[in-house]
């Protein structure tokens, strides 16, 4: 299993790849802002796709230990970026947030890079050999305090989504790397009511909170994406109305192309794919998880697990909030929906995990004859 899990991983990503593919071409064309061209989004993502396949070969050829030398760099340009989005004339301010940065070539958002970088570190501070993450110090002030600036910036930009999931990602790192779980549970509660607390300042988010668990009670308001969205799930049923025959992408379901890209899978092919796009995660995060258990470091099983982390919590999330389990939050379905600088970032972390599995330990197969018991060999049954 661990010698075929990197094919499983490389399967399962290429078919949502083609999936999120398929259905841009469905929705896409009814995006408001698609600028009169009704390709404009396809072409953006294929584009994105390139240079995504691109970075996850040079992920994959490149030795991971790379980046434990190299991530101090990765972690002041990171910052360098997330500061210039509040530059004007650099950065952009869409819907009331500071997430993008226009290079006039290129329009992405550094938070995406501060989530690798953030992992980096954090794999880095576990790995070395005189850290001791049993005490206070070693085990949670100095790292999560590292990771603080990060997020830091990251919520300052509004993306309290984003800079939530590297907080959960750092502690999962901490718990792994032998950090005392009772803190990490107490750290846990005190940040997720701080995060609470602080998007009940913000009224806008404050509102998504109120409406999550009944979005029917707002439906032309702040429910109306959540509330759109389970329409349609209900429509599609397990068959689906057929691919392209979907209604909630004609300007009834707000970024059908972004975020809410995974209900109108299930309008148009039907829950059965939407399952599959379960299934595609849950291999992910199995394969995944036998490629960090044997990296032949602690530094590769580290990275790997951030990185497992950082995908499968951003589909966990974007899933929840779809179908509102979860307040609503802008947060891409991974290798599905719109998003360049997102597919990128996602596609280089899953070329870092093939690099580890190419250089890990596999485990050896019981193909010997005899087994031995007691210090005696006898024949195997």
């Amino acid at each position: 299993m661990q010698r075929s899990s990197i094919y499983l991983l490389l399967i399962s990503v290429v078919g949502l790849l083609a999936l999120g593919v398929v259905m841009l071409f469905s929705t896409s064309a009814y995006a408001q802002e698609s600028h009169g061209d009704i390709y404009y989004f396809v072409k953006k993502d294929i584009f994105w796709l390139i240079i995504g396949v691109g970075v996850c070969v040079v992920g994959a050829m490149t030795d991971y230990h790379l980046w434990q030398r190299t991530w101090k760099i990765w972690f002041v340009v990171s910052v360098l970026l997330l500061v210039l989005c509040f530059v004007p004339h650099v950065g952009m301010k869409i819907n009331g947030s500071h997430r993008w940065l226009n290079l006039h070539v290129l329009v992405f958002q550094p938070s995406e890079f501060g989530k690798i970088a953030a992992v980096f570190f954090v794999a880095w501070w576990f790995s070395r050999k005189e850290a001791d993450p049993r005490k206070l110090l070693n085990g949670f002030v100095i790292p999560i305090g590292v990771v603080a600036i990060i997020m830091g910036l990251i919520a300052k930009e509004v993306d309290l989504g984003t800079a939530a999931l590297i907080g959960a990602t750092t502690l999962a790192i901490c718990l792994v790397g032998g950090a005392n779980w009772v803190i990490i549970a107490g750290l846990c509660g005190v940040g997720l009511m701080g995060l609470l607390g602080i998007a009940m300042l913000i009224p806008e988010r404050a509102a998504r909170m109120m409406t999550f668990m009944h979005p029917e009670a707002d439906k032309l308001g702040k429910g109306l994406q959540q509330w759109q969205a389970l329409i349609a799930f209900g429509s599609g049923g397990f068959e689906g109305l057929g691919l392209g025959e979907g209604r909630q992408k004609m300007l009834y379901l707000p970024y059908a192309h972004t975020d809410f890209i995974f209900p109108m899978i299930g309008e148009e092919l039907g829950l059965r794919f939407t399952w599959l796009v379960l299934l595609g995660f849950i291999l992910i995060v199995l394969c995944g998880g036998l490629i960090a258990a044997n990296a032949k470091d602690r530094f590769g099983k580290l990275l790997a697990m951030g990185i497992l982390l950082l995908i499968s919590l951003q589909a966990a999330v974007n899933i929840g909030m779809t179908t509102s389990m979860l307040p609503n939050k802008g947060m891409p379905l991974p290798f599905i929906s719109y998003g360049g600088s997102n597919m990128a970032v996602c596609l280089f972390m899953i070329g870092i995990l093939v690099n580890i599995h190419r250089t890990g330990t596999p485990i050896a197969p019981a193909t010997a004859r005899h087994v031995v018991l007691v210090g005696r060999s006898v024949p195997r049954i």
